[in-house]
């Protein structure tokens, strides 16, 4: 899937560089999905702070949850990926995890799936407003469950690797 995008051919000049031979050798793509992951998790920080902060598109309540999610993924897959650390995964998916779990109860409750009694969005904006949509037709809570679902597949990716790497290397 990432070769499909071009994604590999873009930076493979950079990984060749940081890793050593042997995990060139056995551990191709995963620095390829550490760093699609962070790429997805800095372009989600990005967009929230520029759909609060430029647009005026206020938070709401879970909104905000799933900044707390999002925002140190952006730090620490940047920093994972400039290191070549792929220890960061368990780590990183289960932000990833609780990020997505929120999204997709947000999403529940932006199509009307969850109960009125339980949808927490009393204060603030609301979640079932139109300006929680973007270029009008995409709803924010369904960006924030694609970027979430999107990273966790790329770590999902990076952690498959891992662990046959470390399979491989433990052979030497």
């Amino acid at each position: 899937a990432i070769a499909s995008f071009g994604v590999e051919k873009a930076i493979a000049p950079l990984w060749t560089e940081i890793m050593s031979p042997e995990l060139q050798r056995h551990y191709p793509y995963a620095w390829a999905a550490l760093f699609a992951a962070w790429t997805v998790a800095l372009a989600a920080s990005l967009g929230a702070l520029f759909i609060g902060e430029i647009m005026g598109q206020y938070p709401c309540e879970l909104c905000w949850f799933q900044r707390v999610f999002m925002f140190p993924l952006a730090i620490i897959l940047g920093i994972a990926a400039f290191r070549s650390d792929r220890g960061v995964t368990p780590y990183a998916l289960t932000l990833a995890g609780a990020g997505w779990v929120v999204s997709f109860y947000h999403a529940l409750l932006y199509f009307g799936f969850a109960p009125e009694k339980i949808q927490p969005c009393g204060s603030g904006p609301s979640c079932s407003d139109s300006a929680m949509t973007l270029f009008g037709s995409v709803p924010i809570p369904l960006l924030s469950l694609s970027a979430f679902t999107a990273i966790t597949f790329f770590l999902a990716l990076v952690f498959r690797r891992t662990r046959s790497c470390i399979d491989v290397l433990e052979l030497y």
